[in-house]
């Protein structure tokens, strides 16, 4: 495609006027799905918290919007409670915590951000189970569930917190744990195919590998599109945080699975491998997510090489803004449509999720050259 970035600039002035907009309604709360044209809010104990905001920061970071800002620094505030509560945190303390407390510190300086997001990365460390060398994914559902030994794929997004606290406080620990919950999917999670596994299931006392679940993917050997996304990027920035060639290695294996199964228009279905009859749903919020970590990868190799993966990531970016955007709708609140969240579930299938809204904001600024990750 063309080296020309004026339809990444327009598609940026475009979110942001859109934003704009939104905010006023959606204000300092949480949205995950929109459903009917309108997100749908959850509580700050949703994993997918961290997301507005860190869509809100993005947009203040180059624009210099003061509303954006006070509505990103209420939503972090609130987020206080949810560490209080304590029985509602799990894994995605680093989805959670990265994109409110990191981001603000990372652009202002705020020494309680900073606090913040250290206690919450002392929280996400205290999952690490040193038998397995996983962080747990999450506690029980209901009552009686036993779920200690449960870990998935998506937590390597979960690990930059880690990278961050000890690059903040200059103590090895927090790194230590992440690299050894990397290395465990290493082993455990990318297959040789370059796809992933979402769930594997250990026993919690000795560490062993007990069973491989399909999670949100169609079954357990099936190629789930957001899970090989979440491989991509977190294999990306663990290359970036550790300069271990291992990890790098791994996010290339996954982005040429993901790269080698995306149809015409660039933006992946839901599952890679599907059977015959089963509707296969697109996911921009998967396509959004691997954008930004083939973006990453190209940052971290050279000549043909980096080409060949920022064009891919570009690609995606592009064919999200044409053919799957909200801009001009008055009745659609999510800038990107087409993300589906857990078909097995039958849950929010082909509707804008605020996930996906955020990568694809975050791909546009990193093309433009905005400024560093929060990650």
């Amino acid at each position: 495609m063309s080296t020309s970035l004026d339809w990444a600039q327009e598609a940026w002035e475009k979110t942001a006027h859109k934003v704009a907009r939104t905010s006023k309604r959606i204000g300092d709360r949480f949205p995950h799905a929109s459903v009917k044209g309108e997100y749908q809010l959850e509580p700050a104990s949703w994993w997918t918290a961290g997301f507005w905001p860190g869509l809100l920061w993005l947009l203040y970071r180059n624009t210099q919007d003061g509303q954006l800002k006070l509505l990103a620094e209420s939503c972090e505030v609130q987020l206080d409670q949810v560490i209080a509560d304590y029985y509602r945190l799990d894994h995605d303390i680093g989805f959670m915590w990265t994109l409110t407390s990191v981001a603000r510190y990372k652009l202002l300086g705020a020494e309680d951000s900073k606090r913040r997001g250290l206690l919450a990365a002392n929280l996400l460390a205290a999952r690490f189970n040193v038998q397995g060398n996983y962080i747990r994914a999450w506690n029980p559902w209901r009552e009686g569930e036993d779920n200690a030994g449960w870990a998935i794929i998506d937590c390597m997004m979960n690990l930059p917190l880690l990278h961050w606290a000890s690059t903040t406080t200059g103590d090895p620990r927090y790194k230590h744990i992440a690299v050894r919950h990397a290395d465990m999917a290493l082993e455990h999670f990318i297959r040789p195919d370059g796809s992933v596994n979402h769930i594997v299931v250990f026993d919690p006392h000795t560490g062993e590998k007990l069973e491989v679940k399909g999670g949100q993917g169609f079954a357990p050997d099936s190629g789930w599109s957001r899970g090989t996304a979440w491989a991509i990027y977190g294999m990306a920035l663990s290359h970036l945080h550790t300069g271990d060639e291992r990890y790098l290695h791994a996010a290339k294996r996954a982005a040429h699975y993901f790269m080698a199964n995306l149809p015409e228009d660039s933006v992946p279905h839901w599952d890679f491998r599907l059977p015959e009859g089963i509707t296969a749903y697109r996911d921009t919020s998967a396509g959004a997510c691997a954008a930004c970590g083939l973006l990453l990868i190209a940052d971290q190799v050279s000549g043909q090489e980096s080409s060949l993966y920022r064009e891919a990531g570009e690609r995606i970016l592009y064919s999200l803004y044409t053919n799957y955007g909200a801009w001009d709708s008055e009745t659609e609140e999510g800038l990107i449509l087409h993300g589906t969240s857990h078909y097995p579930e039958g849950k929010n299938i082909d509707v804008p999720l605020i996930y996906g809204d955020y990568y694809f904001v975050e791909g546009l600024s990193r093309l433009l050259g905005h400024g560093e990750l929060f990650w």
